[in-house]
């Protein structure tokens, strides 16, 4: 049997849900045989930051942190995948979207949720464009959820004063 997917286009910005969505890629590339692209897109300046004097961090400082976030997923990946990177500049969504018009990729996996400003709504702003501009298969995944710890509800023994009484 041929495999489904063999080129799988994976969106990293070191989030919990990008995280998720990397070792989900990776256990469908083993499984499929598949090359991933790790691509990981450099946000454009916000103008706002660009009026006030000093408010962005400078380029290479940007850039640096960026590598540094790509590099560590590629080290975060078994060596018996096949990875190739991709650092960008531009908004994510626009850079996964034209991959994919391209042809070369079968499959775009991403979180749901990234480091954006609408972390709190139902899909993030850029998986939601992804999601609806894209003419290949997007699996959108979420890291998991860690329950709270509870404290042991109390026993009968425990809730009861069970002390002798004295006369």
């Amino acid at each position: 049997m041929s495999s489904v997917y063999r080129n799988i286009l994976v969106a990293v910005d070191g989030s919990p849900d990008a995280d998720a969505a990397l070792a989900h890629a990776a256990a469908l590339a083993r499984d499929q045989h598949a090359r991933l692209t790790l691509l990981t897109a450099i946000p454009p300046i916000p103008a706002t930051a660009l009026l006030a004097t000093g408010a962005a961090p400078p380029r290479a400082e940007v850039v640096k942190h960026y590598s540094e976030l790509l590099r560590h997923a590629t080290d975060s990946l078994p060596g018996d995948i096949s990875v190739t990177t991709l650092l960008v500049d531009g908004p994510a969504a626009k850079a996964l979207i034209e991959r994919a018009k391209s042809g070369a990729f079968d499959l775009i996996v991403m979180g749901s949720h990234g480091h954006g400003r609408l972390h709190q709504s139902l899909l993030g702003c850029v998986s939601q464009k992804v999601l609806h501009a894209s003419p290949i298969p997007v699996l959108l995944t979420r890291a998991p959820v860690e329950e709270p710890a509870t404290a042991p509800a109390p026993t009968m023994e425990s809730s009861l004063d069970i002390s002798p009484m004295t006369s």
